[in-house]
């Protein structure tokens, strides 16, 4: 007897659970449970197939995603997914493989990943790569304990983490958990690192300065060369935040810039859907003086065979369990791999450009501070129309588009943070920029009620955040 077969047939499904094999335990103690956890009937509605399509398929229309429309979340980098990606990260070949087999039956799985740490390497200009991070959190935290392992090493006490006040919040929290005091510097009325204040917090504690480049206002740190030589004149590190690449590739690179460290976010930049809660991956590439501390396994190749590397004396250990996450390393080397050099060159290039053509349509009517010249995003402030970021983010929900980021960073009063990114239409940032001028033409009780056409109205924040309701 075949199992499917039991499965279509009722008696025989009766003669399995009867079978002792199958019987599942009746020894529990009934004062364990509630009584409003006990049922004897699931209560499921009688409905034809059609309609309960219809009702999941309405459901699914709820959900606004990179696949519909715009989604310039600012420093997010929400890009359109290519669907190539995806199809090969779904390759049974790919999908069924086991992080325990022999090396000799994944040989293809370690090509894809040594390939992609070598792609990653020629992109960032560093010597070294670990693929083992699980996200860009994760990949700055293996960045934090690699700079501890470092100067433990050289037997340096040093005990500070320095951070722009531009900075994403990721980057305190990731210093702090590695041990590290942070210490705060003030951006300069050019939106960039005040390299007063940067030399005034230097010091023998300094163990690295944490950065982004262009920074979280789409602005590119003109004195990065500089900033460098301080960092490295007093013995520190400097580490690249790798949120925002999706500016830079093909045109320079962290490795160009001085930087000793960097992670990556690919499922921001290379192909990976992002915005849903994982998977992610933050891979981090190191130049060669610090390639001894990366996480073991990294994948190797002696000209035959590819293999899972453990000899690094210093690593500073798994910071996960296996060798990564895979499925996104695989979007991320197709990725690499369908757009070469120029692909990713140009990538960059019309990612700047829609930032600055969105710019361009709204400044007249939003304030965008600081260098005005930006890169892959902008934030623009709506102090000086009255009106409340979080209400004109409510208004443009109204007409079928996402809300950018606001209130971030914090340096802007009334902040939208907006990233077009480069898979973005002309017409679509015109429809953008459109709405973002109509909100301000609108009566402010009007704009206060938005929104009106979505599944939920507006609701009360800061009850919402003090009664969580965790279960539907």
């Amino acid at each position: 007897m075949e199992f499917r077969q039991a499965y279509y047939d009722e008696p025989l499904i009766k003669d399995i659970r009867s079978d002792s094999t199958f019987k599942i335990s009746e020894d529990v103690d009934e004062n364990l449970l509630s009584q409003d956890l006990k049922r004897k009937d699931l209560n499921l509605p009688e409905v034809s197939e059609v309609d309960v399509v219809r009702h999941y398929t309405r459901l699914s229309q709820m959900n606004y995603t990179v696949d519909v429309g715009i989604y310039p979340l600012g420093s997010c980098t929400m890009k359109y997914n290519p669907k190539y990606a995806d199809r090969i990260a779904s390759y049974e070949e790919f999908r069924n493989v086991h992080p325990f087999q022999p090396e000799s039956t994944v040989q293809g799985t370690l090509q894809v990943m040594y390939e992609l740490q070598e792609f990653l390497k020629k992109i960032s200009d560093m010597d070294a790569v670990t693929l083992q991070p699980m996200a860009g959190a994760d990949g700055e935290f293996t960045g934090i304990l690699i700079i501890k392992k470092y100067f433990e090493d050289r037997h340096e006490d040093r005990t500070e983490i320095i951070i722009p006040d531009s900075a994403h919040g990721t980057n305190p929290a990731s210093a702090t958990m590695g041990g590290f005091d942070v210490v705060e510097i003030p951006s300069n009325s050019d939106g960039m690192v005040d390299l007063s204040a940067l030399k005034a917090a230097v010091s023998k504690k300094t163990a690295a300065f944490m950065i982004t480049n262009p920074n979280t206002l789409g602005i590119f740190e003109q004195h990065i060369v500089e900033i460098a030589k301080i960092i490295h004149d007093a013995g520190a590190l400097l580490y690249y935040d790798g949120a925002n690449l999706n500016a830079i590739f093909g045109i320079t690179s962290p490795g160009i810039m001085g930087f000793d460290i960097v992670h990556f976010n690919l499922h921001k930049s290379f192909a990976t859907p992002h915005g849903g809660g994982g998977p992610g991956a933050g891979p981090v590439a190191v130049k060669a003086f610090l390639s001894d501390f990366l996480p073991v396994p990294v994948v190797g190749y002696d000209g035959r065979r590819y293999f899972l590397d453990y000899g690094r004396k210093k690593s500073i250990g798994k910071v996960s369990s296996f060798y990564g996450s895979f499925s996104v390393l695989l979007r991320a080397w197709s990725y690499v791999i369908k757009n070469g050099d120029e692909g990713l060159k140009n990538a960059t290039i019309r990612a700047v450009l829609n930032s600055n053509y969105l710019k361009k349509k709204v400044e007249g009517y939003y304030e965008v501070p600081y260098y005005p010249l930006k890169k892959h995003e902008f934030v623009l402030s709506t102090e000086n129309t009255g009106r409340r970021a979080l209400d004109i983010g409510k208004y443009l929900l109204d007409y079928g588009i996402h809300s950018p980021t606001v209130y971030f960073p914090l340096i802007v009063k009334e902040a939208m943070m907006i990233e077009p990114t480069e898979t973005v239409s002309k017409a679509d940032l015109d429809t953008y920029a459109d709405v973002l001028i109509s909100a301000l033409k609108v009566p402010e009780e009007d704009l206060k009620s938005r929104p009106r056409n979505t599944a939920v109205s507006r609701i009360d924040e800061v009850k919402a955040a003090r009664d969580l309701k965790v279960r539907w």
